[in-house]
């Protein structure tokens, strides 16, 4: 039986080892590979017509398994540059020896010529897909050919260096083409319709730290997030703009950049306060603030792909010690999971007291509008987000992280306040944030409670009525505050004596439940041993009497890694009715997850079809291989058939 042919596609998956590289090939979106590289089969080996040079480039060989990755990057650069850029080939060089003194060190991949084809005008540096070194190799090579232009590139992001001589060296957006100066491309106005919607923003956060920010003597955190709302602010007023441009971008005098920027980021603080102080301003000096502009002006935030943010935040987040405090960024699959299951509707509240980088909010905000606000207006969803979305968080990192999520989501304005969720004491005082918190909360009460009955209530702000709660609080640590425990059933132990210290993951529990009201839906991811352990069987007892157990899914021991390997279940619950009595039996559906969608390093595992590609959901979102959407639909049937009133 005959051999079949590969294709390009399957080629360049073995030459790159990986069955999905070809999709993270990100730089070349607009190029159709299949028909830009000629790869063919000879003797058993596959070869590549170079655009270049008048020879053929062996790029696999089957029998052996190995393959030139660098080479294909390399192609599709020489492949654009011709095509798109519009440079003669007689204009370009390849495999370019350079001079260190006396002797040959090295080869440039591509170097390009200006009309006169003697002068180096951009000299390129190729890599293979996932690789991130050859920033210095880079500059070595400008140096030694004195080119003004040079780009780094692995083929899904890249880094265009350029350099003012005697000035160091600046960034920029784009390379010319051959009919532009790199004037043109600095002043060149940008518009919403420039902008690109896949992109990696963690590659280019890391990018930025390499070349500034890790030397720059500022907070990379803060000030990349100054950024961000600078630059959500000018996507947001760039629509009522002629041509809708956009000001965010890099100009030719770095103070002029400075100014530009700073100020929008002003307007930002004042179009969402209660994020940064008023008075703050970007720290980064006009020259490093320029380099880091053009890295970040060609994406587009507003409506970008939730996992793309949340990998670059989750990234920003490790260097802040997020996981000594026992928080993770909770999986998608698992928040998926968990709002499938209990279902929000557009005319209940929904509140995570440990909202985190507010993924729970945002899925449920989606979910309303998916299924009960799909032929509504934007403006109809957006007044939903306002007034049934509300996230707590006492870390301010993490609290600014949601606001911004929820912004690029899209609600426009976000109920997440800095507090802590588990001490109400804590939120009394006059700073703006909490009088906001306070009065925000005190109308939810007013607006879903007794006024009467809930008068005193709404000044402690000890039990609120919110219809939803989701929430993966964190474990690690323990409270020793013993007034506080006076207040908590669960700081006892099970014969009733106050303990000294308490995990904070189980006073999260009762909290938990005084945030419902009663018939109120809760969804809460703890630790194994609060289901298993002997000692804990006084919690279980006493959650029996304060509501009904809906479900308790196991989770996988991969899905929280890398971060931790701890086994973890989500606990499903509803509020006794006041009118209710507790029950003693009843049907809980139960299930473990087989596939968490991770494998044992916490890398992302894809399904695939027949030939092993992968299958995407979208054009950017690969499918996990999980069973959580399995185990949520078990759960949806389960409920149909009890007769609970949230899956009628």
């Amino acid at each position: 039986m005959a051999e079949t042919k590969m294709t390009t596609t399957e080629i360049i998956n073995k030459i790159f080892r990986d069955t999905d590289a070809i999709y993270g090939l990100t730089e070349f979106s607009d190029i159709d590979i299949e028909t830009a590289l000629d790869i063919y089969e000879k003797d058993g080996k596959y070869y590549l017509k170079c655009f270049k040079r008048e020879k053929d480039i062996q790029v696999f060989n089957p029998e052996s398994g190995s393959g030139n990755p660098e080479e294909i990057v390399r192609q599709l650069w020489l492949y654009k540059l011709i095509n798109y850029y519009k440079y003669p080939a007689d204009r370009i060089e390849v495999e370019k020896d350079v001079h260190f003194g006396s002797s040959i060190r090295a080869r440039i991949d591509i170097i390009v010529y200006h009309k006169d084809k003697v002068t180096p005008h951009i000299v390129i540096e190729t890599k293979k897909p996932k690789e991130s070194e050859g920033i210095d190799q880079l500059k070595s090579y400008l140096s030694s050919e004195g080119a003004p232009i040079g780009v780094w590139s692995n083929g899904d992001a890249k880094i265009i260096l350029y350099r003012p001589y005697p000035r160091e060296y600046e960034t920029l957006r784009e390379i010319p083409r051959v009919d532009q100066t790199i004037e043109d491309v600095i002043e060149e106005k940008l518009t919403l319709r420039d902008l690109a919607s896949e992109y990696d923003l963690r590659k280019i956060i890391l990018a930025l730290e390499e070349l500034v920010l890790a030397g720059s003597g500022v907070d990379s955190f803060n000030e990349i997030f100054k950024l961000i709302y600078a630059k959500l602010y000018d996507e947001k007023e760039a629509n009522t703009r002629k041509d809708q441009e956009l000001f965010f971008r890099k100009t030719k005098e770095p103070q002029t950049t400075y100014d530009t920027i700073n100020d929008l980021f002003k307007q930002a603080i004042k179009e969402w306060p209660g994020i940064f102080n008023k008075h703050e301003k970007i720290e980064l000096a006009p020259n490093h603030l320029s380099i880091c502009i053009p890295g970040l002006e060609r994406i587009r935030l507003f409506g970008a792909q939730l996992p793309v943010m949340d990998q670059a935040f989750e990234y920003l987040l490790t260097t802040v010690a997020k996981g000594s405090k026992g928080q993770y960024f909770t999986p998608r699959n698992v928040i998926d999971m968990a709002v499938k299951m209990l279902n929000p509707k557009k005319n209940e509240y929904v509140i995570d007291p440990a909202c985190g980088s507010g993924g729970f909010l945002i899925h449920a905000m989606w979910w309303v509008w998916q299924n009960q606000l799909a032929d509504a207006d934007q403006n109809a969803k957006s007044d939903y987000a306002k007034r049934y979305v509300y996230g707590i968080d006492f870390d301010e990192k993490t609290v600014k992280i949601s606001r911004a999520l929820m912004l690029i989501a899209g609600d426009g304005k976000s109920h997440v306040f800095k507090l802590n969720s588990l001490d109400t004491r804590e939120w009394q005082g006059e700073e703006s944030e909490k009088v906001r918190a306070r009065a925000e909360l005190q109308n939810l009460l007013s607006e879903t409670g007794d006024s009467q009955k809930d008068r005193a209530n709404r000044e402690s702000l000890r039990n609120l009525n919110f219809d939803i709660l989701l929430a993966n609080p964190p474990f690690a640590g323990e409270v020793r505050d013993q007034v506080l425990f006076k207040t908590y059933d669960l700081a006892k132990n099970e014969k009733g004596k106050q303990k000294n210290t308490v995990e904070r993951h189980i006073l999260f529990i009762e909290r938990a439940l005084e945030m419902v009201r009663p018939g109120g839906r809760i969804a809460i991811v703890l630790p194994q041993g609060v289901f298993n352990n002997t000692n804990m069987s006084y919690i279980r007892n006493w959650l029996f009497d304060k509501a009904r157990v809906l479900a308790v899914v196991g989770l996988h021991g991969n899905t929280f890694k890398p971060h931790t390997g701890t086994k973890t279940s989500v606990l499903f619950l509803q509020k006794w009715g006041e009118d209710e009595k507790p029950q003693k039996e009843y049907p809980i559906f139960m299930a473990v997850s087989k596939k968490g969608g991770k494998d044992n390093s916490g890398n992302p595992v894809y399904k695939k079809d027949e030939k092993g590609n992968p299958i995407f959901k979208s054009i950017s979102e690969k499918v996990l291989d999980d069973d959580l959407s399995e185990i949520a639909d078990g759960f949806v049937g389960f409920a149909k058939e009890q007769g609970f009133s949230f899956w009628r």
